[in-house]
């Protein structure tokens, strides 16, 4: 059995976050403050873990309650000195030798 996760990278988001807790592994319960949705709810932010994909570990993604879709934050990528390029309908996470390490 496969599954298959589904991220959505968003440039407005500011950090990665996920409302599915088994997607993370060292998970650490903290409260982080609170996030707000499009449609103006609240939501806290319960903590926070790494998530696995691939051969690529995805460092500090935060576990927010009630969060229905995966996102990645272009920022975030981008602080960690990687390259988020779009091309056509896909998506590429690279390091700064040009390695594709997510599509």
């Amino acid at each position: 059995l496969i599954e298959i996760v589904i991220f959505i990278v968003d440039s407005g988001c500011s950090k990665h976050m996920t409302g599915n807790l088994k997607l993370l592994i060292n998970f650490v319960e903290k409260f982080s403050g609170t996030v707000k949705f499009g449609n103006d709810q609240i939501a806290p932010i319960i903590g926070y873990g790494d998530l696995v994909q691939g051969a690529v570990t995805i460092k500090r993604v935060y576990y927010v309650e009630g969060l229905n879709h995966n996102l990645f934050s272009v920022g975030q990528f981008c602080d960690a000195d990687l390259e988020v390029a779009f091309q056509k309908s896909t998506c590429y996470i690279r390091d700064l030798k040009g390695n594709d390490l997510l599509t």
